[in-house]
């Protein structure tokens, strides 16, 4: 009998699970330093659906019955606030008792930053369809997340986006302009190509040989 998954793909579920679990654990041990009740009520949320998401990819592998992954639902807030407000000096804590709701909402975004690369790498190695989109699906959960905290954190002005003048941000995105209409779209024939003055031309076909065979000649 054929086992279920290829040895690849166990092994990258099997870094999937851990790193969720981790992640599970780093969040539950921040809880205790949450002081906005903004920030607590997200950190709950999130606790509450990747331990959903855990118990789904374990039944799921196990059961070999593949439920629908489910897409985690952000709060959305404010549009964006872009520009440097005075951003603060960051140093390293000295102790434990120094973590604030800065510490917390950055860590948890490292976090799902990590598992959305390392998810979406996971699931370009996976064989079975199913467990590919299962996994594509968590990475996108972990972007989610990841842009909810990121919003709280720009709100409160603790990740703060930099920009560039005016001229320099027009100049860079207007350095490039649509595809034109490609060869292969315009018509020609099998063996024909556009010569540099616009022309076509036809490449040289098989021709008879001195002794029967084939060979590519000049025309």
């Amino acid at each position: 009998m054929a086992a279920q998954f290829g040895a690849h793909e166990v092994m990258e579920i099997f870094e999937v699970l851990t790193d969720t679990i981790d992640g599970i654990n780093q969040f539950q041990l921040y809880r205790p330093h949450v002081q906005d009740p903004q920030l607590k009520s997200v950190l709950d949320k999130q606790i509450e659906f990747m331990t959903r998401e855990y118990n789904n990819m374990v039944t799921s592998i196990n059961q070999r019955g593949m439920g629908q992954a489910v897409p985690y639902r952000p709060v959305r807030t404010a549009s964006p606030t872009y520009g440097l407000r005075n951003p603060s000096t960051q140093t390293p804590n000295t102790s434990i008792q120094e973590m604030d709701d800065r510490d917390v909402s950055s860590g948890m975004l490292g976090c799902h930053k990590s598992s959305a690369s390392m998810r979406m790498m996971a699931s370009l190695e996976c064989a079975d369809p199913e467990l590919r989109r299962m996994i594509q699906q968590g990475a996108m959960n972990c972007s989610e997340e990841a842009y909810e905290v990121w919003q709280y954190m720009n709100q409160k002005g603790y990740y703060q986006v930099p920009t560039m003048k005016d001229v320099t941000t027009n100049t860079t995105t207007n350095a490039f302009s649509p595809a034109g209409t490609t060869e292969m779209g315009q018509g020609y024939q099998a063996g024909q190509y556009q010569t540099g003055q616009g022309q076509v031309g036809q490449f040289p076909g098989p021709q008879t040989g001195p002794h029967g065979g084939h060979h590519w000649g000049q025309q």
